[in-house]
């Protein structure tokens, strides 16, 4: 058995380097398909109605128009729009119409007669009042942490009480505020959906997924198949963030019309059904007390938080609560809010950016109160070990990484007490900084490899590849392996019928993937000195292969990878390899620090927000193509400006209506909102030798608190609540 590892920073030709990704000229060209591009002989193009109230009873719902309109094949109404059902967010499915084009389809939708009775609406989910008066509350959980002598048994609420008490008393600095952010919605550029087709009784899926491996068993369950006859594929996925791990009940709809029609169906979300039913990020809002000592190191925490995950309640996850810097006393109370929106799904990091914006902007303020460099307070607290973070080396690698984002954006030069910068007229300028942290453990991923007897390398593996790069990824661990070019070598994913591989969350995937292909080639690799050495006349532990050779070690003594090929016979020799979730193994690793600092202007007269500088500092272990990682810290920070300055989903009060649920309205940043961005990729040897760990959430986690903590510094006065818009902005000025 070989023993996996990377090879050493100096010697690796292809890990470590920048390339291209391999799919990049089909993407650029329009070669590369996506589900919404699959079309199959006959199929028929499917559409659906929405429910357009938050809150409702169905009374009727007769669809004998639709299915009589011309070019209608076939009408499904989902079990939950059943007369008598009750319907809780709007867009809600209602019922599917298949026909012979999309216009005779929505022709058919049109037609259909819905009935219903309106109930109480509530979506004021950043009121805590008002969800309490509507009786739309529940427990959410918290926990306390305060240091007591062994052996002390006072009464435990009394003793609560007391000692927070105690400690705000002894504390030199105290800040009580206000801070929140608004729910955003997912809208993937190409929406949920799929098209399906029935071939011999299988089912053959064309799905929008961050789950190949998996979503083939959500269909035959809700089916009533094997996960055997069915086959989910995904070539290309035009973004799905946390919202595409499930089959969802409309693209089962598309296989039982399918069955039912014996057609093909494409049946793929509006884009204000995306926005509306397709997932969301909770929102949270929170009350915080917070003590410091003469220092800024905080010494007490006392916090009560709330928001809405929809329907069935949650919100926020209070377990994150303070977020990284977290003093040894603190107490935190949730309340969930059960709103009238859909309930939300996992969106990049779940729980940490809203938990990071809140608590962060907090610590941020005990900064400005103390008159004090707000960089310097954050460096206490890490000093002074108030950290919760999932990398082994927190503090020591918080500090290098701050160190670095300093010296990218000119700290020193640009930092000036809060609200104390020159002016130009009605524009200041300010500085902010936060702090993220994430796991990234890899995920399950099984692999087959196969070498042919004429040198041909090609790997099978059920992973996805959601833009980021993976297939190149892993083009190069085989490349790097095989000492080979990444064009040589062919790397097959996107289907459920090659081996399988975890789902692309949680920045599991490229460790998973990694680990796989890695274990496999070096399994192969040893197959193949064993043949080697004996053309040599080596010993095979003395052999490796580099250049497209395989030669003896600190020899010129070699022969060319295809001719050591040609040793297999007439047989491709195959290899399998896995790696499970939690394996203790030298190639991959998890936990990792992260340091993003934002340089803004702010219009007082306007109070329009500008980004000019951006700096992420990020480190994720064993970096295996530095250009996608990078692109992947880029985009998370675009994503993170459009949430912190723009991006929220907006309800009616009175009715529940979605009122911004198109691209139209619901506002992202565009080309020039986002300023200087810059990334730094955070790689000594200490982080390097920890094998390969996740980027996909970490850098999405710090925008919006790094932000909100530079027009705090700008202003002098702090926008309780994110995004930052003109009217908050210069309503926090009123208010000042």
């Amino acid at each position: 058995m070989a023993v996996y590892s990377w090879p050493s920073r100096e010697a690796t030709a292809v890990i470590g380097k920048e390339y291209d990704r391999l799919d990049g000229l089909a993407k650029v060209t329009g070669a590369a398909k996506y589900t919404y591009d699959v079309n199959l002989k006959n199929q028929l193009v499917a559409v659906a109605l929405g429910c357009p109230h938050a809150h409702c009873k169905i009374t009727k719902l007769d669809v004998a128009a639709a299915e009589k309109t011309p070019g209608v094949v076939a009408v499904h109404i989902f079990e939950h729009a059943a007369v008598g059902s009750e319907v809780q967010w709007q867009g809600e499915l209602l019922a599917v119409v298949a026909a012979e084009s999309e216009a005779a389809a929505r022709a058919g939708v049109d037609t259909i007669k819905l009935e219903f009775e309106e109930l109480d609406v509530f979506t004021e989910d950043e009121n805590l009042d008002a969800a309490e008066k509507a009786e739309r509350t529940g427990k959410g959980g918290g926990k306390t942490e305060l240091e007591r002598e062994p052996g002390d048994d006072d009464d435990e609420d009394e003793f609560i009480e007391q000692e927070i008490a105690r400690l705000f008393k002894a504390s030199k600095y105290v800040v009580e505020g206000y801070y929140g952010i608004d729910a955003i919605t997912h809208c993937c550029l190409e929406p949920h959906g799929s098209t399906v087709e029935w071939k011999d009784g299988k089912l053959v899926a064309y799905l929008s997924t961050q789950n190949v491996s998996g979503t083939d068993e959500g269909f035959a369950r809700d089916l009533k198949l094997t996960s055997d006859d069915v086959e989910v594929k995904c070539d290309y996925i035009g973004g799905g963030f946390g919202s595409k791990f499930a089959p969802d009940y409309w693209a089962v709809a598309a296989a039982k019309i399918s069955k039912e029609t014996g057609r093909p169906v494409k049946f793929l979300l509006s884009r204000d059904q995306e926005l509306k039913i397709a997932g969301n990020r909770p929102s949270g809002y929170m009350r915080v007390r917070l003590g410091a000592d003469e220092n800024g190191v905080l010494t007490i925490w006392d916090s009560h938080h709330w928001g809405t995950a929809g329907y069935k309640g949650g919100g926020v996850s209070q377990t994150v609560m303070p977020y990284v810097i977290r003093p040894k006393n603190y107490r935190r109370i949730a309340t969930t809010i059960k709103s009238n929106t859909a309930q939300s799904r996992a969106w990049r990091a779940p729980n940490h950016p809203q938990a990071c914006a809140m608590s962060q902007t907090a610590i941020d303020d005990v900064a400005a109160k103390m008159g004090a460099n707000s960089y310097d307070v954050f460096a206490a607290n890490l000093r002074a070990g108030n950290v919760d973070s999932q990398h082994p080396d927190a503090a020591n690698t918080y500090l290098a990484e701050m160190a670095r984002g300093a010296a990218l954006i000119d700290w020193k030069a640009n930092w000036h007490a809060h609200g104390k910068g020159k002016s130009r007229g009605s524009i200041v300028d300010g500085l902010g900084m936060a702090l993220h942290t994430w796991g990234g453990t890899a995920n399950n991923s099984d692999c087959r490899l196969k070498i042919s007897p004429d040198g041909g390398v090609e790997s099978f593996c059920g992973s996805q590849d959601l833009g980021t790069g993976t297939r190149t990824v892993i083009a190069q661990v085989l490349a790097e392996t095989f000492g080979l070019g990444i064009r040589d070598v062919r790397v097959n994913v996107g289907s459920s019928k090659y081996p399988a591989s975890g789902a692309s969350g949680g920045s599991t995937t490229v460790g998973g993937v990694s680990e796989s292909h890695r274990r496999a080639g070096q399994d192969a690799l040893e197959k193949i000195f064993e043949l080697a050495a004996k053309e040599l006349g080596a010993a095979a532990n003395s052999l490796e292969a580099v250049g497209g050779k395989v030669r003896v070690k600190g020899t010129d003594k070699a022969i060319s990878w295809k001719k050591a090929c040609t040793l297999l016979g007439l047989k491709p020799l195959e290899v399998t390899a896995s790696y499970k979730r939690g394996d203790q193994s030298t190639l991959s690793s998890s936990g990792v620090c992260g340091v993003q600092m934002a340089h803004v202007e702010v219009d007082k007269e306007t109070g329009v927000i500008k980004v000019k500088k951006f700096v992420a500092v990020q480190d994720q272990g064993l970096v295996i193509n530095p250009k996608t990682c990078k692109s992947q810290i880029y985009g998370a920070m675009i994503m993170g400006i459009a949430a912190a300055l723009y991006e929220r989903r907006i309800t009616d009060p009175k009715s529940g209506a979605f009122v911004n649920a198109e691209l139209a309205d619901y506002k992202l940043a565009r080309l020039g909102d986002v300023g200087d961005l810059v990334v730094d990729l955070y790689e000594p040897e200490s982080e390097r030798s920890r094998g390969v760990i996740g980027n996909g959430e970490p850098p999405a986690i710090s925008p919006k608190a790094a932000i909100a903590n530079a027009v705090a510094n700008a202003l002098g006065v702090r926008v309780p609540v994110i995004p930052l818009t003109p009217k908050r902005v210069l309503d926090a000025l009123a208010k000042a």
